[in-house]
């Protein structure tokens, strides 16, 4: 093997390596604006919490919000309504999951369904399982929400009782960040 064979080959793999190189990046270079195209826009990313104040909040009445494009309800229940809620049985209730994004999946007893150990804080979508309507509070045969398009029954934890909705309505992630503030999200 001469001096010059050996070379011919360094030469040859420095060129195959140089191209296969320079390839990478011109692929990374048209791959990337695809891929991060796909990532959410600013606007999108700054809707994705909110913080909502809820000092004027009573008890016995609800805070509507529109968060991520839907109804939120945000009601401070009263006494009777969470003794209302705690009252009912599990083996009741037509869904028998809580529906909480904030403790995955768990059993629909009032508890689990609202934000405070209290049972005083209750945060939920407010659409109606059954074909998206917007349930109206304060009504129903159980005292929660009742939702005016096909007749689905809500009760005072937003569990489903009665009509066509197939689940409860669901509860989203959500918390204090102090006795003023909520952030949903």
């Amino acid at each position: 093997m001469s001096h010059a064979d050996d070379t011919e080959g360094n030469r040859r793999d420095f060129l195959y390596y140089a191209t296969a190189g320079t390839g990478a990046v011109a692929v990374g270079a048209a791959v990337w604006p695809l891929v991060n195209q796909m990532n959410p826009s600013a606007d999108v990313r700054a809707l994705s919490s909110i913080r909502v104040d809820v000092s004027g909040v009573e008890p016995g009445t609800q805070l509507t919000v529109k968060w991520l494009g839907k109804p939120v309800f945000i009601r401070r229940r009263t006494e009777d309504d969470i003794e209302k809620g705690r009252a009912v049985e599990l083996a009741d209730l037509p869904d028998p999951i809580a529906q909480n994004e904030n403790m995955g999946e768990a059993p629909a007893l009032d508890q689990n369904r609202t934000l405070d150990e209290a049972g005083e804080w209750l945060v939920m979508m407010g659409v109606c399982t059954h074909l998206g309507c917007v349930p109206l509070g304060d009504a129903g045969d159980f005292d929660g929400w009742f939702c005016p398009c096909h007749g689905s029954h809500y009760d005072t934890a937003g569990r489903i009782r009665k009509g066509p909705a197939p689940t409860n309505l669901p509860i989203p992630v959500a918390e204090f960040l102090d006795e003023a503030t909520l952030k949903l999200g």
